[in-house]
Order: C-alpha cells, then sequence, then structure tokens
C-alpha cells in the first residue's frame, strides 16, 4: 500500500513517460530494443524452425515457432560490420556474467536475427530478475557496439512530503513520547545522512512555497478566514524551526540504537513505529553516509536551464513539510501539482551500465528502494497519530 500522499502529475492517472537518456556525444546512434513482438505467420525469412522429433503426421504439433520480432528491424541499420556481431557478443557475455542470467545459444541462426533473438530473450530474462530495470539498448559508440541497461527507481508520482507538526505534537504527548522520540531520532538520520531537504531551509523548494502562500494571504485581506490562514502559516514556520533544532542534534544518531534495544511497546501504533525506526536504522549502519540523491540525474551546465524548465527534479517532490492535513497543505499541494503540470519528465534515482569493457561497478538501488519504503511508512505513521488524536478531541 502507498501511504504517502500522492498526486498525479496533471491529469493523466497513467504511469508518465520517460525521455530516452542522454548518451555521450560521441555516440553516433542508440537502438532502443523495447518493441512488442509477434508470432510468426507461415514462412519467414531468415527464420529458421526447430523441430522435435517425430511422424510427419504430427509433426506440425511438435514444431516450435519462434517469435517474429521487432527487434530484427532496428539491429539491422546498426550493425554493419563482423566486427560489431563480433562486439556485441562480448558484450552480451559480460552482461549476462554480471546480472547471473543465462544466454541463449543463437550461433546457429542467420544475421540478424541472432542477435535479435539474444536481444528479445536477455531483456525478458532481465525483466523477471532485476527490479528497477527501465531498458535495455544496443548502442554504438565511434567504432565499438556494446549493450546497455538503465535502472530507475519508480517513485509513482508521489510527494514523499515528512510532516512535522504531528512528531511536534507527539513529543509532547507523556504517553507517545518515547514513541516520538524513537521517530525523532528517524528523522535525524533522514535530515542529516539520506539529506532529506527541509521546508525552512532558504535553498529548498518548499521554503519559497510557503513564502508565496504567505505573500498571497497578505494580498487578499477580504478573503473570508484570512486570519486563520495566517495563523496556520505562523504554526508551520514556527512549528518548522523548533523542530529543525531538534532534528540538528546529532545526539539523537548517538542515543539511536540506545532508544531502539530501551523501546517497550504498547500497542499496535508502537509497534508500527518500531518497524520503521528498525528499517531506518539498519540504513543507517548499512549506509552511514548514503544521501537520497546519489543517483539523481545530473546535468552539465549547458543543459540546466533546460533540465529546469522541463524536468520535476527529486528535491522537489522529496521533503519534510508542515503537515498533511489543513487549508494550507491542500493550498500548496494544489500549486505544487499545477506547476509539476508543466513539466515533461521526472528525476528519479537511475543507473546506466556500458558492457563495453570499462570496469563494473557493483551499484544498484537498493537504498533507495528501502528508503523509498521507509519515507512511505514513516509518514503514515505520523498521520495516523495526528488522525488518533483529532479523534479523540472529537
Amino acid at each position: 500500500m502507498n501511504h504517502a500522499t500522492t498526486y498525479h502529475i496533471g491529469n493523466s492517472k497513467n504511469t508518465r513517460g520517460k525521455k530516452e537518456p542522454t548518451v555521450e556525444p560521441t555516440a553516433s546512434g542508440i537502438c532502443t530494443l523495447d518493441g512488442a513482438y509477434k508470432r510468426c505467420a507461415g514462412n519467414q525469412e531468415r527464420q529458421k524452425e526447430i523441430v522435435t522429433d517425430g511422424h510427419a503426421s504430427n509433426g506440425f504439433l511438435k514444431t516450435s515457432f519462434l517469435p517474429r520480432l521487432k527487434e530484427t528491424e532496428t539491429v539491422q541499420p546498426c550493425m554493419k560490420t563482423a566486427k560489431a556481431e563480433r562486439d556485441f557478443y562480448l558484450s552480451l557475455s559480460k552482461l549476462t556474467k554480471h546480472y547471473g542470467i543465462e544466454r541463449i545459444e543463437t550461433g546457429h541462426f542467420s544475421y540478424p536475427y541472432n542477435i535479435a533473438l539474444s536481444i528479445w530473450d536477455t531483456k525478458i530474462k532481465l525483466k523477471n530478475k532485476v527490479q528497477n530495470l527501465e531498458s535495455l539498448q544496443l548502442v554504438q559508440e565511434k567504432n565499438k557496439t556494446f549493450l546497455m541497461t538503465q535502472e530507475c527507481c519508480n517513485t509513482g508520482l508521489t510527494l514523499y512530503y515528512i510532516p512535522v507538526l504531528p512528531l511536534f505534537t507527539m513529543l509532547k504527548d507523556k504517553r507517545r513520547r518515547k514513541t516520538a522520540l524513537l521517530l525523532l531520532s528517524v528523522c535525524s538520520y533522514l535530515y542529516h545522512v539520506a539529506d532529506i531537504p527541509y521546508y525552512r531551509q532558504e535553498g529548498s523548494y518548499l521554503f519559497w512555497q510557503y513564502e508565496m502562500m504567505g505573500d498571497w494571504i497578505e494580498q487578499d485581506n477580504e478573503q473570508e478566514g484570512n486570519q486563520n490562514c495566517k495563523d496556520e502559516l505562523k504554526q508551520a514556520e514556527w512549528v518548522g524551526e523548533q523542530m529543525e533544532q531538534k532534528m540538528f542534534s546529532r545526539k539523537n544518531l548517538a542515543v539511536f540504537e540506545h532508544r531502539l534495544n530501551h523501546f517497550k511497546v504498547g500497542d499496535e501504533f508502537d509497534t508500527d513505529c518500531l518497524k520503521v525506526a528498525k528499517e531506518a536504522f539498519s540504513l543507517y549502519t548499512l549506509y552511514p553516509a548514503e544521501s537520497i540523491f546519489r543517483n539523481a540525474k545530473h546535468m552539465n551546465a549547458e543543459d540546466e536551464d533546460n533540465y529546469e524548465q522541463e524536468c520535476v527534479s527529486m528535491e522537489k517532490y522529496i521533503s519534510f513539510w508542515a503537515d498533511s492535513s489543513g487549508w494550507l497543505s491542500e493550498s500548496l499541494s494544489e500549486c505544487i501539482n499545477n506547476e509539476f503540470n508543466e513539466y515533461s519528465e521526472l528525476n528519479e534515482p537511475t543507473i546506466f551500465k556500458c558492457f563495453d569493457g570499462s570496469p563494473l561497478t557493483d551499484n544498484n538501488l537498493n537504498f533507495e528502494n528501502r528508503l523509498f519504503d521507509l519515507l512511505d511508512e514513516l509518514i503514515y505513521s505520523l498521520n495516523t497519530y495526528k488522525k488518533q488524536k483529532n479523534e479523540h478531541f472529537h
């Protein structure tokens, strides 16, 4: 279940589209290989049949027909020499070894069907094994031909905004004080190590969103309930300052393990919060210096202006904020959604792996996958506490 506050960018509720990644300027071309395939009908040029032993009367039933591959039409213009074919198979060998998958034997098929069949089979096996696989591409760069994979952490059009007001209230709740301290250690980890932006920091995206809301309130003095809007904004600013001071204290990290080991569960809510804290401490232990932005797409100076105009950067949809309910959060969410509607792309943690003979790292998106799940559960727990508190008062 996706517990984070979700807003669709624009009016479409379908999965967002992505542009093809920009390859190094020296690349002469990329052949994308994600097209659908059709089963063959009749005799297909360059296609061979694999026939099992049997009598002629039932031979047709024991014949395996290979698919007619759309990749065949793409491969042919990309690979024009015997060297390119040799490069491909060397690259394929490195790729299958890296991901731990088996190669299909295609040497007895004619070119270009042998290459297309290899790609088709590899793509299926990768999608079944690699959680974040986005695409498999055939690249020609100068006189080299190789395969490249793109792995992407799909965030699902979600705003990962962590509310601090519920935690502020929880810290003053005697019954939940120890639970709140446990979650404060979680938030300190996210603030200091995972590098989650905070809405009271002037460089953050949400800081200017709150500032803009303040300007609108000041200009619209005739708005009904204007004073309530001003009070809500002042509360968001004041609580934000107080909570940032608490998160800033690294003591919360120093006593994180102690708080975990001595925490006593009182009810189901405590159990959920303890689970969140254990996962955060596990990430803190395994990845003591990793930021959520470690695999964000980085642009060079020439492309930066276009990037800002076309792409929703990660710091815009991941942040601490004041609260998830009330007039202020609803107004902010509406403004942010309207702004994101103008963009055509979403920046998400992404890894490109080129199987061109250069050294490969074991870089993956396991940290990002776990961290996004952690944010989701933390947001849910904080919102649950506020809901329970409101129901108690009513």
